[in-house]
């Protein structure tokens, strides 16, 4: 796999809910080279292990990477106290990205969390052609809702408390949504149990589903085998793949959830 080690001016960082930053960074080679549901290594510190961080944005014009990522230790608290002007040490863009059809094509998203920022590309590429459907603890939590907005695509919103959007899963959604408008192509990240809930009713109603797993990365690029997943091949067989190599994204088809 080829990839770039950047160091990339921080040209802003601010705080968009609890726990979650939006960090966009001057990164000129990664941007031109960047695809939908790929993702970044960077070296947080003192810390010998890389944090990766999916791009949320991407512009080969401007140079710039967008990156929204949630604290989850030192090192991502690490990188939440870096300022406008700092650099960052990155490798990237890592891992296979999400597949594209035609923008004409009728497209769901289906984001949990932090799962949701990498799938603000695609609804930039689908535009009105996409319905996204973004699930959250609270109001809060919230993120991306005008960016989404501002991309065209149609934004259902969900939150585990009611206290905002729809009362419930985003899974109970996406199946309302099949039920009446089907999608050429689903699309999602997020939590273990919901993606796969999302595969299973995708593949209920024949649309193309993939995935983008979560998992522990230890090097990024695929030689330390940490993330490996259980992938089922056409021929049936199963065997174990690197979420940072061969994914993060997969058929969902050929993911083994159990």
């Amino acid at each position: 796999m080829r990839y770039t080690q950047e160091h990339a001016r921080i040209l802003g960082m601010s705080k968009m809910a609890p726990g979650i930053w939006n960090c966009t960074v001057s990164a000129p080679r990664m941007a031109s080279a960047a695809a939908a549901g790929q993702f970044v290594g960077i070296l947080c510190g003192e810390y010998l292990l890389r944090r990766p961080i999916s791009l949320c944005g991407f512009d080969p014009t401007l140079g710039v990477l967008r990156l929204v990522f949630e604290v989850r230790g030192k090192g991502t608290a690490w990188l939440a106290d870096r300022q406008r002007g700092e650099t960052l040490d990155l490798i990237g863009p890592l891992g296979h990205g999400f597949p594209l059809l035609e923008p004409s094509q009728k497209a769901v998203l289906v984001g949990g969390g932090i799962g949701t920022p990498p799938l603000l590309p695609l609804a930039r590429h689908y535009g009105t052609n996409a319905v996204v459907i973004a699930g959250f603890r609270s109001s809060s939590a919230a993120i991306l809702g005008d960016d989404f907005t501002a991309a065209g695509a149609r934004v259902l919103l969900c939150t585990d408390d009611g206290s905002a959007g729809y009362h419930g899963f985003t899974t109970q959604v996406l199946e309302e949504q099949l039920s009446s408008h089907s999608g050429d192509v689903v699309y999602t990240c997020g939590p273990r149990p919901m993606m796969k809930r999302v595969a299973e009713l995708a593949a209920a109603c024949g649309s193309d589903c993939y995935v983008s797993l979560e998992e522990r990365m230890g090097c990024g690029v695929g030689a330390c085998i940490g993330c490996a997943c259980m992938i089922r091949e056409e021929s049936g067989e199963e065997r174990m793949q690197r979420v940072c190599l061969n994914g993060p994204v997969f058929p969902a088809k050929e993911v083994v959830w159990e």
